[in-house]
Order: structure tokens, then C-alpha cells, then sequence
């Protein structure tokens, strides 16, 4: 795992990125916490929907939800980029836009906006 850190107007943002998933379950969401934080004092996380484990994707197995329960009990805002048009449920779909109209995950199409729509958050 790499971790590169962005100073922006906001505070720091920590870009993680690496060859392989990183998430596979609510354990290992909250050890990439626990890193980023001590490794880049940040609260506020980029990364490529290449890190996580498919199963995060299918709303049957409630991972998401408990991983992101985590990250909200911990203070944490997400970007999450990638192409997620590839996913065909419906409620994925409008869990992502959901997540998208509020102000502590996003799911966007590039590393750029993921900077952009974290570093204007309080």
C-alpha cells in the first residue's frame, strides 16, 4: 500500500493506491484507517475501486454497509473512483447516488474530483 498525501485548502487528504484489494472485510477497512491516519494524519481518503473486494458491491452480503458504518464511527470521509457503471443492481446503483448527495462518501469517476469534492468538506 502507498500512501501520498495532498495538502489542500481543507486539510490533508491521503490518496491510498496499490496492486492489490486492500478491503476485504470490516477488519481490514479499519487497519486502512488506523494506517492512513497514523501514516498521513488524515481523515479523509481517496481510493480506486480496484482496492476493495467485489463482495463490497453486492449489497446481499452487507459489507458495505458495515464498512461504511466504520468509517462514519471513526470520522472518516471516502472517495471511491472508478468506473461503477459496470455494476448492473439497481439498489447499488442508487446507494451510490445516495452516498453521492451527502458529505461523507463518494463514488466518482476520477482521482481529481475525489480531491476536489473531499477538500471542501469540514
Amino acid at each position: 500500500m502507498n500512501i501520498t498525501k495532498i495538502e489542500t485548502a481543507g486539510g490533508t487528504i491521503a490518496v491510498v493506491s496499490g496492486s492489490e484489494i486492500l478491503i476485504t472485510d470490516v477488519q481490514s477497512a479499519l487497519d486502512l484507517i488506523a494506517t492512513v491516519q497514523y501514516e498521513a494524519d488524515s481523515n479523509r481518503i481517496v481510493m480506486h475501486k480496484s482496492l476493495l473486494s467485489e463482495a463490497f458491491f453486492d449489497l446481499k452480503t452487507r459489507l458495505a454497509g458495515e464498512i461504511l458504518q466504520k468509517f462514519i464511527n471513526y470520522r472518516v470521509k471516502m472517495a471511491f473512483v472508478g468506473d461503477f457503471s459496470v455494476y448492473a443492481s439497481r439498489s447499488l446503483k442508487d446507494f451510490i447516488y445516495e452516498c453521492n448527495n451527502g458529505s461523507d462518501f463518494f463514488f466518482v469517476p476520477s482521482e481529481q474530483e475525489a480531491i476536489e469534492r473531499l477538500s471542501i468538506l469540514r
